[in-house]
């Protein structure tokens, strides 16, 4: 537990829209047919996550700053892409809290203004609490929400699936269904870019607790949060196939209406008395995301422009608090704009990081050969072919999907 951080606070990152969304909606029109999509995009995305949090236990810097290394071209890239994907995918995972929080009766208020709330809540939790707050923060969330959803997807297994002996579902490999595969791979189990987060945060942490982590205990940390962001993405599409396989029910694009079905297909399989469970465990995994992501991107974005401009450095923490307020500002304009349209404003928001993960991977790939890092750091024979394989992945299906929508 004392070496626990950075890494746990990625996955409670993660395990939000990837998972409650997609996951859940990968088991419950296709069954089984994408878990082996699922193990190998984890599969494929995990050196590069891993290198994040290797680069700075190595050498002691951040991986923007090994960026810069490789050109301050790459960093400026970095920070216009954050700037786009950052501020669409927190709109996107607070517009899902707020969608959620109308289970507790909220509903009167509107989706814009409980999102509102919400992004509020957790920018003055980072502003006024900093990085402490929310690793503490983090840690619990992370344990109830796993806590919770592992309960359901016990009792989900224990009842039985609710199709029908012998129903068979969908293909997810037709031209139709092609999208919705980028869609699930975009968000599973993170964005690339999110390998950044903990290497910033690592840093952070060195500052508060005036200690630096060992390799040993960063691969503790980073190990831990990887595997349980996996696992529940495993616990979510086991969840989705058991519960709502088979009943035909189609997803609504507006937020309380998909947040209504959600727990209502949970409460007819399990039991009515689970909805409390369902809620709980469903809103926990988006507002983790939605607290981590407030802080995750206003963090890297700054600290990209103190990188591009080293007489911004002694600014950086008034521009993390900036840039969260501005994050705040932008996304609830943008929940604004796509407020009946949930669907298709987390379609967009893992469309555009799956197509964005190829530089992503290979900019960390690149990193870890650079001559700072210590040999016996470098990737390994098993980590270089791993991540020249995940490249040609991402790249191919990039390509696959792009022929796809446009020609």
């Amino acid at each position: 537990m004392r070496h626990l951080g950075p890494g746990i606070l990625l996955a409670g990152a993660a395990i939000g829209g990837s998972h409650l969304v997609a996951s859940t909606q990968a088991g419950a029109h296709y069954g089984w047919s994408l878990l082996g999509i699922l193990i190998l995009i984890n599969l494929f995305k995990y050196p590069f996550f891993r290198y994040g949090q290797r680069y700075t236990a190595a050498t002691g810097e951040t991986l923007l700053e090994g960026y810069r290394r490789l050109g301050t071209t790459y960093l400026v890239i970095f920070f216009l892409m954050n700037v786009i994907t950052g501020l669409i995918n927190i709109a996107g995972v607070a517009m899902l809290s707020g969608s959620l929080a109308t289970n507790f009766g909220f509903g009167h208020l509107g989706i814009p203004t409980i999102s509102f709330v919400l992004l509020l809540a957790c920018a003055l939790i980072i502003i006024i609490g900093g990085f402490n707050i929310l690793l503490r923060v983090g840690r619990v969330v992370v344990a109830v929400l796993a806590l919770s959803t592992l309960v359901a997807m016990v009792i989900s297994v224990y009842n039985g699936p609710v199709a029908e002996a012998g129903f068979v579902g969908d293909s997810p490999w037709t031209d139709a269904s092609f999208g919705f595969v980028i869609m699930f791979m975009g968000w599973m189990p993170a964005p690339i870019e999110g390998s950044v987060w903990p290497s910033v945060w690592m840093k952070s942490r060195e500052r508060l607790q005036k200690k630096v982590s060992s390799m040993r205990e960063t691969m503790i940390d980073f190990h831990a949060g990887y595997y349980t962001t996996v696992l529940m993405a495993l616990v979510f599409m086991v969840l989705g196939r058991m519960v709502m396989y088979g009943t035909g029910v189609q997803f609504s694009s507006e937020g309380p209406v998909f947040a209504r079905q959600l727990v209502d297909l949970y409460s007819e399989s399990i039991g009515a008395w689970a909805s409390p469970l369902i809620m709980i465990g469903a809103f926990t995994a988006m507002l983790s995301t939605t607290l981590t992501l407030v802080d995750a991107y206003p963090r890297v974005l700054s600290t990209s422009l103190t990188l591009m401009s080293e007489r911004l450095m002694p600014h950086l923490r008034w521009m993390h608090r900036a840039w969260v307020v501005i994050s705040v500002v932008i996304s609830t304009v943008i929940i604004n704009y796509f407020a009946n349209q949930l669907g298709d404003m987390l379609s967009l928001a893992m469309i555009l990081s799956f197509l964005t993960a190829p530089l992503f991977a290979l900019l960390n790939y690149r990193v870890m050969l650079l001559g700072n890092v210590p040999e016996q750091y470098k990737p390994r024979v098993w980590e270089k072919l791993l991540s020249v394989s995940g490249i040609v992945f991402l790249i191919g299906f990039g390509l696959v999907f792009i022929y796809w929508r446009f020609f």
